[in-house]
């Protein structure tokens, strides 16, 4: 199980402003060096790189990776309009919503620090009241 997923940042403020703004998530915890989000069973951290360099004693540390986190919603309408608020809230949008050939919704948005995100609706997977996704073939 995957229990904290922690992004490197370089403005904690400005971070915090596209996760409060954009998502509306409340830190649960933060300090000058770290922010933590409370998520749906798990913890999504968002650390000064400076000081995630240090903790991991790794100075050489690659931004951006080939990765991209994924925040699913519960009705396609829910798509463009989140796109566009992360947007205001100070990311980039990098794919406009369009439809994927096997259905659904999806856009990408980067956040400052240029960490990728999928915002997408999926027809086929369930998002219950607390939450999680129930993938679904």
């Amino acid at each position: 199980q995957v229990s904290v997923i922690t992004l490197g940042v370089d403005d904690l403020a400005r971070s915090k402003r596209f996760y409060g703004l954009g998502f509306g998530w409340t830190p649960a915890f933060e300090n000058d060096e770290i922010v933590f989000y409370q998520m749906n069973g798990l913890v999504l951290g968002t650390f000064l790189l400076s000081s995630l360099q240090q903790d991991m004693q790794q100075f050489d540390l690659r931004r951006p990776g080939a990765f991209a986190l994924a925040h699913n919603v519960g009705h396609q309408s829910e798509v463009e309009p989140l796109i566009e608020r992360l947007v205001r809230a100070g990311g980039t949008l990098l794919r406009a919503a369009d439809a994927p050939p096997d259905g659904g919704s999806r856009g990408y948005v980067a956040d400052p620090d240029g960490h990728a995100w999928e915002i997408a609706w999926n027809p086929a997977w369930t998002i219950d009241d607390h939450g999680h996704v129930t993938f679904a073939v």
